[in-house]
């Protein structure tokens, strides 16, 4: 197949490398000096250990590189509106668009089924752009569960992980959906298919809504914002909000509260993605990860005050971010 990955980061480029290595001919969309590196020296993976090199065609401009059987959209959330006027030139007649984003994905109410089919979140897709400008016939969903890292220019290393759900947006088992399962499984990812693919967005969506920006904020690591007794109980107290929403939407979570709590503090001293980004000085994943729950909490008529109040303090955060123009946030150690 002729596969398209726009966003050769940490997600993008793990799923690239894989791909290339299954004999897919693979291009890469990336850009600075991931995009030089790739282009010198190829994309490098680091897993377990050892080294692997995937020659691939690399480029910043979508319209040069032609059409293709397969797009995986790896970019982050907010990254994706600003590229969608671009993405018609990759789209042959039959072409297949892989959504990888984390959160709420901006095809949340499309194919939906429910009582506000159509519905349009601002938080996700502002003015409808991203609607616009990609048919939501070709789309196809997945949580991406994988954790990866950028390492440096060209090098992604593999933490840990190998499973990714796909699922039509309406939960059909097609035999396009089959297809990109058997794809990913060739690439040696751990795929199954999703008939009810928003529930799994809400398990993973469920701490991340909380326990992100709650890092992103105090610069705390899981395990230590899952042991500090206010912290902890502030984190709870968002999640009670989100899964309210959930369930007002007809989402079964099925695990307890606390037992994801757990889960996270289990994982000790790692850095969420939010706070990577902030001492990386790159804009936070804001609005999927925790403005749009506030956004179908106020649709659902849920309230969501502590989801809203750490919701204001990141915005202003993300302004400072931008305002800084990149410049790193990590907090001065004395001496």
């Amino acid at each position: 197949m002729r596969i398209c990955v726009v966003g050769a980061g940490a997600i993008g480029g793990l799923v690239a490398v894989e791909l290339a290595a299954a004999g897919e001919d693979v291009t890469v969309v990336a850009r600075g000096p991931h995009l030089a590196a790739i282009r010198e020296r190829g994309l490098t993976l680091v897993a377990d250990g050892a080294e692997r090199v995937a020659r691939v065609r690399a480029t910043d401009r979508l319209a040069e590189v032609g059409t293709h059987d397969l797009v995986v959209l790896a970019v982050k959330a907010h990254q994706l509106a600003p590229i969608a006027p671009e993405l018609p030139a990759l789209l042959g007649p039959a072409t297949a668009v892989i959504a990888a984003q984390n959160g709420i994905p901006w095809w949340y109410f499309l194919k939906h089924g429910g009582p506000h089919e159509g519905a349009r979140l601002e938080t996700v897709d502002p003015g409808g752009v991203i609607a616009a400008n990609l048919d939501v016939d070709r789309v196809v969903g997945s949580v991406v569960y994988p954790a990866a890292e950028l390492a440096a220019p060209g090098v992604v290393r593999h933490v840990e992980g190998n499973r990714i759900s796909l699922g039509e947006l309406d939960g059909a088992e097609t035999p396009r959906v089959q297809e990109l399962a058997a794809l990913l499984r060739r690439a040696r990812f751990r795929a199954r298919i999703a008939s009810d693919l928003r529930a799994e967005i809400w398990l993973k969506l469920w701490g991340n809504c909380a326990l992100n920006p709650l890092s992103a904020l105090t610069h705390a690591t899981l395990g230590d914002l899952c042991g500090f007794p206010p912290t902890r109980a502030l984190a709870a107290a968002m999640m009670r909000e989100a899964q309210a929403v959930g369930e007002a939407l007809g989402v079964s979570f099925g695990l307890p509260l606390e037992r994801r709590l757990a889960g996270a503090e289990a994982v000790g001293a790692h850095k969420t993605s939010m706070l990577q980004d902030v001492e990386a000085g790159r804009p936070i994943e804001l609005e999927a990860l925790v403005g749009a729950v506030s956004e179908l909490g106020r649709i659902t008529g849920t309230p969501t005050p502590n989801l809203d109040a750490v919701y204001a303090c990141a915005a202003l955060l993300a302004r400072t971010l931008r305002d800084a123009g990149g410049a790193r946030l990590r907090p001065e150690r004395p001496g």
